[in-house]
């Protein structure tokens, strides 16, 4: 998939793996996310400070990211040095070395990031949010895996893992910028030849339970304090409708979370709301963090703001709001090479289709007030999971408050 940008002085270069946290077996887990960071230990012919020195010497970068649905390795470079982003990035993604030295330090690596996310307390908050949203579901894991299951993935079960899911089946090959189409396709002849071409992973949908409440009590100065509820997949039509309903709920500094928790009481620094879609199941989140006294009346307000929403819906002048910043940041955030191959890559990958920006503006148009409002009683109506973090026990008065039934 390619875009050319006449205009433009990089070019952007993307492998897509259709591959993610939610693919891995349980005593996999973390598999996906240990390789973003071992590929880039070296190839066959080259070792991890020669790809560094290369990519410093152009003044390009390249970078990877899991998630839990695929994993992606990019490059953006000067528009002059294409033909080297296209033959390191396919060396670093089909040639990797898995030197047992340079696997064994990543692991150390990884295993730091792993205690780092466990004391960062809001992180906690999402991953246990997660875990109560899709209870017993590899879409409730964290991606990057436990202490123990990275702990225990070997050096050969970890090269399996890529010799089982990276085959041309299950990877895209995005670009943007100053090029043409003929050359990336020539730049990826032979990427993989001869392999096999695989299979895309088989994913089931999560059940319908829900945990309602989890609590992790440990010392802190904030409480944070997060709700999820399920919302609609990314094949579906409504997923448009919940981008507008965020918008007003938290996605910005207009919307009534914001406003009314932050702006009018105070209550929190940080206050907002996401949602995520995946294949076959989707979600709606809050995050919010405190003080541990404050607790009792934040959630009172949450709650208010939640039930008037549901009630009542959103305003016609509340819309338009949300569909302006909507509109403005898909078009800003589109502005260079790397946003580009982006949405390509990311488009392709979930969706197998590339929805045209025009096409995507007029379906976020179409989507009337009263579809808003459909969707957010739909999903802020339906069971919920609540979560709190900090110095609060579960039998305290602010943190059941939180529970509803």
């Amino acid at each position: 998939m390619t875009e050319r940008m006449p205009e433009a002085r990089s070019v952007s270069v993307g492998v897509w793996v259709d591959v993610g946290s939610r693919d891995e077996p349980d005593e996999l887990a973390g598999a996906s996310h240990f390789l973003e960071h071992l590929l880039f230990k070296g190839t066959e012919s080259r070792s991890a400070r020669s790809i560094a020195v290369a990519v410093d010497a152009v003044g390009g970068e390249l970078n990877a990211f899991t998630t839990r649905e695929h994993t992606a390795f990019y490059t953006r470079l000067p528009a002059g040095h294409l033909g080297f982003g296209l033959e390191l990035l396919t060396d670093v993604v089909a040639a990797p070395a898995f030197r047992p030295h340079e696997v064994e330090a990543e692991r150390e690596v990884i295993l730091d990031e792993i205690l780092m996310s466990d004391e960062t307390p809001d992180d906690v908050a999402v991953v246990k949010l997660n875990e109560a949203l899709f209870p017993g579901h590899p879409l409730g894991r964290e991606t990057l895996g436990s202490r123990e299951t990275v702990a225990s993935l070997s050096r050969d079960v970890i090269a399996a893992f890529h010799a089982e899911h990276y085959r041309p089946s299950c990877l895209v090959v995005a670009a943007a910028g100053d090029l043409h189409h003929d050359e990336v396709v020539e730049g990826v002849y032979g990427f993989f030849e001869g392999v096999p071409g695989g299979a895309a992973p088989e994913r089931t949908p999560p059940g319908e339970h829900l945990v309602p409440l989890s609590v992790v009590e440990r010392p802190s100065e904030q409480v944070h304090y997060a709700l999820g509820w399920r919302g609609p997949d990314h094949d579906d039509p409504d997923r448009y409708a919940l981008w507008i309903a965020n918008q007003v709920l938290g996605g910005g500094m207009s919307s009534r979370l914001f406003q009314e928790v932050r702006e009018e009481r105070g209550l929190a620094y940080t206050v907002y709301t996401s949602p995520a879609t995946y294949r076959g199941a989707g979600s709606m989140t809050l995050y919010a963090g405190t003080a541990p006294g404050r607790l009792g009346e934040l959630v009172e307000v949450v709650d208010a703001v939640l039930d008037d929403l549901v009630a009542h819906g959103i305003t016609a002048e509340e819309h338009a709001v949300a569909l302006g910043c909507i509109e403005g940041s898909l078009l800003l955030g589109l502005e260079d090479s790397a946003s580009r191959m982006g949405r390509l890559g990311a488009s392709e990958v979930t969706r197998r289709e590339v929805i045209p920006l025009d096409e995507q503006l007029l379906r976020v148009r179409a989507v009337s007030t009263e579809d808003v409002n459909r969707v957010l009683a739909e999903v802020l109506g339906g069971p919920r999971a609540a979560v709190v973090v900090g110095p609060l026990g579960a039998d305290d008065p602010a943190v059941t408050r939180a529970v509803r039934t």
